[in-house]
């Protein structure tokens, strides 16, 4: 439904600017995550060091998958169905090994019936409660094929390349797994979640009463989510215009 970006809804520059701004996520994500699993040595200073370098490794992580979910929509890169899919799954196999043509369908699925029984990324039995929802949320897109896939990974990383087991915790897993609840609660429990106020429409979305600046640092502005809804044409970064 939404593959495509229609050309007169396109952003100026909109593909100059978004795949500058994914290659910087990228870039910066590549680079601490080296260090971190092959380089950094534990001191004292960690206990400084190290909760900041895995706070930016999580923001991060956030942005590849908003990059990843661009590209589903084709805002990434505006006609460039082929170069979306690419962008799209190196940004997923960076974030978790995770595929992306079963993510890009399920996420249609839910927007074609969000905050449904028909919505996969929805807790129809407890729209509401936290725990629930997020335990069927992780275990809809973390299965045993993204389980075997990063167990290759660490067995490379450890065995053939020299990682360390507490450098890999420290800065390659607790940025995925944090990462991944920060997506879910600001990215879908929030903005889906059931509430005593009704949703303004049938998107069943609210958005987040962020500025800009916290909008960005909890989720790439994707609380603003029933303008998402609404447009989901718009890259992330021009959610907050």
């Amino acid at each position: 439904m939404f593959a495509v970006t229609p050309m007169s809804r396109v952003v100026p520059n909109q593909a100059l600017i978004g795949l500058t701004l994914a290659g910087l996520i990228a870039a910066v994500w590549l680079t601490l995550h080296i260090y971190g699993v092959y380089f950094h040595r534990w001191t004292i200073w960690s206990i400084l060091t190290v909760p900041l370098i895995v706070a930016v490794q999580t923001w991060l992580s956030v942005g590849l998958f908003i990059v990843a979910h661009d590209a589903m929509h084709g805002s990434l890169a505006p006609g460039r169905p082929r170069l979306n899919t690419a962008i799209g799954s190196l940004a997923l196999a960076l974030y978790a090994g995770f595929r992306f043509a079963p993510l890009k369908i399920a996420h249609h699925a839910h927007h074609a019936a969000p905050g449904t029984a028909d919505d996969p990324d929805f807790h129809a039995d407890a729209p509401r409660a936290f725990l629930p929802w997020f335990y069927g949320f992780f275990r809809t897109y973390f299965g045993w094929r993204e389980l075997a896939v990063l167990t290759v990974l660490v067995a490379v990383a450890v065995l053939i390349l020299g990682a360390r087991v507490p450098n890999l915790l420290a800065f390659w897993a607790a940025p995925a797994l944090l990462s991944a609840l920060q997506l879910f609660t600001f990215g879908t429990w929030l903005p889906h979640r059931h509430t005593d106020d009704a949703f303004p429409d049938h998107h069943n979305a609210r958005t987040s009463p962020f500025g800009p600046v916290l909008s960005l640092l909890t989720c790439f502005h994707f609380g603003r989510h029933h303008e998402h809804h609404l447009t989901p044409w718009k890259p992330w970064w021009s959610l907050f215009s």
